[in-house]
């Protein structure tokens, strides 16, 4: 069968791109292993992979481990460049909408459908897009390995230019080799775990150094699109016409099950995320003051100008001003930026840094003092004709305003409802109250209290009082909030999220704290709370709830208040009050399976959504996806075009974690890159779903009949007495445990069982040991089971599931997991299980799933993924081999250690840890992900 033209350009690109992985990645491991001969490390020097003379024999070099994480983290530098390569040189040949999910395609896509240019401007209007980054322990580098890893794509960039001369090539090899060597001295893996500080200082990277030179990279992208679709430029212009991009962070702000972040670390970050965002603007101002020298000769300034410039002359006082006037007399523009810098509430310290200087009525305090002072500027550029500098100098500066504030990104306030009801019973007994009873209450006596507490403006306890671990932890950090609030304004306050919410009283106890530390506001109609309180379902069964907690919860005076005062104080796109509802995608995986987990999503944000239509009120769904497929992951458009009918909206926050944050996030192109396809897709998939309305979905019933069936089936094999003893054994576990990839601790609570170890270690030890079982058991037995007792519905699934996004993009989702796992590898770690008999028991239930899975989905896709998917299988082939060697050195050091530890020599099996740590974080950076 002859391919289509389409189908041939797409296979020509993926030969390029193959060949120019080839070429890269061999200069990039030829330049290691000569810096390890170099280096007297002749014997690792062979163990380099991809190199026609590799070789590697047991027993495996001790450091085997390190040169193949690194040869690993080469590669997808390579990999990575080369996307950015390959998409540029399709742009060229093939037109900017030749590139799915980015701008150009997705107004195409919408010209296609009838959309024109007005109604697409006000879908623009309407989009707010946030992406939270947050620092979940699946990073398994160091941030001085990441450091050098940006260093290294930034050589391979500069590879890209063609005109070079050969010493400048020679030059850029050396520089290379360099890198490559400073990245062998310095150790791959954290000896300690991080502080709460060093993963804040991570994030804030990102904040300064890149979103900042992204977000005009976005617009432009934007208007270049929006201009080759033949849409009115003028539709862009003036404040509020480009979709709305915010930041948030969880770092410094999550409290679930994390000792260490104390209210003086929130107080302590809300301050760096406000001297972070007046830094980038203080930068920003700097360069526009350099380049506005524009001559009041050559144009007079305006009028309103001259009178702004006295202004803030006036205000800064003329120890500020005079000298500034006196440097540039005859330039009013410079003069004006100049005394702008001079209002943003930053001091210059001795050793250079950018301090917050003391509250200062002459400085700017809030954003919006400063957005009329660039309006003045903007204005008056406009008014000399000088509209190109308007807008390249000045307008790139109000959109850094709208982005980041003075705050840089909000910070969102995270804990467990049983944290919650400990620090109220604690607080309840404090004030005389049956605090001790309260943890026995059920819910209806629980809303009895609190409905009754909640008509009071009186706080539980007088100031200064202590009332214990739970409640004085809690209140710190909200009076941290408040004092914040006063101070600075909410613009950097985020949400108050309750994680494992399991009733309408778990939210409804927030507003106590909040009441207790000034975060209310107290009306003739009785208390608001100021701050957004969220409700976060984590698993399925909370899932299955959400739709009758959230509509109790919008029907409360108290919220219904809160809801309308949070809306008029910072109003949104959108004319409703919005209530923000996390999902998590985690451990409803973990409780469930893959299938029932994205199914009760499914369900839930449908049922949510028309409540909260019902009610007046717009559903923000925030999206807890993690870094891994079985944890909610999967490419950016195919997730947006999966959700639900009208559950977008144009508004969305979701998680970035751990380890996706520098895959997506460390390059200034792959950031822009993954932060279009995030704002294009929001925008069309929105706009797609209000052009075409709710679609009907007569497979529903079936899909659900599939997703009882596989959580059936997980539950049941979860359940098995010998579970827990082989997963500890057949999986790095034990290891993943004393890790120090992260700050916060593997378990909640420290309880050693399988309900209280978090989702990010079960993923990370499944992925490790190549079984990926959160992300397909149960799968195979239910499509089996449709298909052996309802033949009929199973050939219409088949037949359907193309034309039904939430169900391809699950399926295809099963798939990949099922490709990127090993049943030979599994069978090896398997073999660390003791107990034969338990090991064949379970083992083989775990064999023939994943072999009828694996039939099942190839009936169901159609199939193989060899013929479908030849790009992602070819990628997987790359590693293969280099993966095999990996892990056959790890079940080694496994047993080995495992052995010293339960003959209790200590001393032995600490000093063997190390070895094991690296070849879990080599086999992290060969599978690109962690948990």
């Amino acid at each position: 069968m002859e391919k289509s033209n389409a189908e041939s350009e797409s296979s020509d690109f993926t030969t390029i791109g193959f060949e120019k992985i080839r070429t890269d990645l061999k200069f990039l491991v030829e330049c290691f292993r000569e810096v390890l001969v170099d280096l007297g490390d002749t014997e690792l020097a062979k163990c380099v992979p991809w190199l026609e003379d590799s070789e590697i024999h047991e027993p495996f070099p001790k450091r085997m481990a390190q040169v193949y994480s690194i040869a690993f983290q080469l590669l997808n530098i390579v990999e990575e460049n080369t996307s950015s390569q390959i998409r540029r040189l399709r742009e060229s040949e093939l037109g900017a909408a030749s590139e799915p999910g980015l701008w150009a395609a997705e107004l195409r896509r919408l010209q296609q459908l009838g959309t024109d240019g007005e109604d697409l401007a006000e879908i623009l209007r309407e989009v707010e897009v946030e992406p939270v980054l947050t620092a979940h322990p699946t990073e398994a580098k160091r941030s001085t390995v990441l450091e050098q890893l940006r260093e290294l794509y930034q050589l391979m960039l500069a590879r890209e230019n063609r005109m070079w001369t050969p010493r400048e090539m020679q030059k850029i090899r050396e520089d290379t080799k360099a890198t490559l060597e400073r990245l062998w001295r310095t150790g791959e893996i954290p000896r300690q775990k991080p502080e709460v500080a060093d993963e804040r200082r991570n994030v804030m990277h990102y904040l300064h150094e890149v979103f900042p030179n992204v977000v005009p990279r976005l617009d432009r992208n934007l208007e270049l699109s929006w201009a080759e679709a033949g849409f009115d430029p003028a539709l862009l212009e003036g404040e509020g016409t480009l979709p709305a991009l915010r930041f948030g962070t969880w770092v410094g702000g999550d409290r679930d099950g994390h000792p260490f972040v104390t209210a003086e670390v929130t107080y302590e970050t809300l301050l760096d995320l406000r001297r972070n965002a007046l830094a980038v603007i203080d930068k920003q101002l700097e360069r526009t003051a350099h380049e506005l020298s524009l001559s009041q000769y050559v144009y007079p300034a305006p009028g309103f100008l001259k009178e702004a410039i006295q202004a803030l002359a006036k205000e800064v006082g003329p120890a500020v001003a005079e000298p500034i006037f006196r440097h540039y007399p005859d330039e009013p523009w410079r003069q004006f930026v100049r005394l702008m810098q001079n209002k943003i509430p930053l001091e210059r310290s001795v050793d250079d840094d950018d301090r917050l200087s003391a509250d200062d009525q002459n400085r700017y305090r809030f954003p919006q003092q400063l957005r009329a002072d660039l309006r003045i500027l903007y204005g008056s550029l406009l008014e000399v004709g000088a509209i190109r500098l308007a807008k390249i100098e000045v307008r790139p500066i109000m959109r850094t305003l709208e982005v980041f504030g003075f705050h840089s990104a909000v910070l969102d306030i995270r804990q467990n409802s049983a944290f919650h009801e400990a620090a109220l019973a604690q607080m309840m007994s404090k004030a005389g109250l049956p605090g001790h009873e309260f943890m026995e209450w059920d819910e209806a006596r629980r809303l009895e209290f609190l409905n009754q507490e909640l008509k009071s403006p009186r706080p539980f306890l007088l100031p200064g009082v202590k009332a214990g671990t739970e409640a004085d932890a809690l209140l710190d950090c909200y009076r941290v909030l408040a004092d914040h609030r006063i101070r600075f304004g909410a613009d950097g306050l985020g949400a108050l999220i309750v994680s494992m919410t399991r009733s309408v009283s778990d939210l409804l106890m927030v507003y106590l704290f909040c009441r207790e530390t000034g975060l209310v506001e107290n009306s003739p109609e009785g208390l608001a709370c100021l701050l957004s309180v969220v409700p976060l379902f984590e698993t399925t069964e909370d899932l299955e709830k959400s739709p009758s907690i959230i509509k109790d919860f919008l029907n409360h005076d108290v919220t219904r208040r809160s809801l309308h005062r949070q809306h008029a104080l910072r109003p949104s796109r959108h004319s409703l009050p919005v209530q923000q509802v996390m999902v998590g995608y985690s451990d409803s995986n973990k409780e469930g399976g893959i299938l029932a987990s994205q199914w009760a999503l499914q369900m839930a944000q449908e049922s949510m959504t028309a409540i909260g239509e019902e009610m007046g009120c717009r559903i923000r769904f925030f999206h807890g996806r993690g870094g891994t497929i079985s944890r909610g992951a999967g490419p950016t458009h195919r997730f947006l075009d999966a959700l639900p009918t009208k559950t977008l909206n144009g508004d969305i926050r979701l998680t970035e974690q751990g380890e996706t944050i520098a895959q997506k996030y460390a390059n200034l192109g792959t950031a822009t890159y993954n932060l279009e396809l995030l704002l294009a897709g929001v925008t069309g998939v929105t706009a797609r779903q209000m052009r075409v309305g709710e679609v009907k979905r007569p497979l529903k019933g079936v899909v659900n009949r599939l997703s009882n069936i596989s959580r059936d089936t997980y539950q049941a094999f979860l359940r098995l007495p010998e579970f827990m003893d082989f997963y500890s054994q057949a999986t790095p576990i034990d290891a993943l445990e004393r890790s120090s990839i992260g700050s916060r601790p593997s378990r909640r609570t420290g309880q050693r069982k399988l309900s209280d170890l978090r989702a990010i270690p079960w993923v990370f030890s499944w992925n490790q040991s190549r079984y990926y079982l959160p992300g397909w058991f149960g799968v195979g037995s239910a499509l089996a089971a449709v298909e052996k007792e309802d033949e009929e519905n199973f050939i219409w699934l088949s037949k359907e599931q193309k034309n039904w996004p939430f169900l391809r993009f699950t399926l295809t989702n099963v798939e990949t997991n099922l490709a990127s796992a090993d049943l030979a590898l599994m069978e090896k770690y398997a073999s660390l299980v003791t107990d034969a008999a338990m090991r064949d028991q379970v083992f083989g239930i775990i064999r023939d799933e994943f072999l009828l899975t694996q039939t099942m989905i190839e009936k169901v896709l159609g199939s193989e993924l060899t013929g479908r998917r030849p790009r992602f299988y070819k990628t997987l082939a790359v590693r293969a081999h280099a993966l095999q060697m990996l892990h056959e050195q790890q079940i080694v050091l496994l047993k080995n250690w495992r052995k010293l530890r339960f003959s209790g020599d200590t001393a032995e099996s600490d000093a063997l840890l190390p070895e094991v740590m690296l070849s879990i974080n080599a086999i992290a950076a060969g599978l690109r992900t962690t948990g």
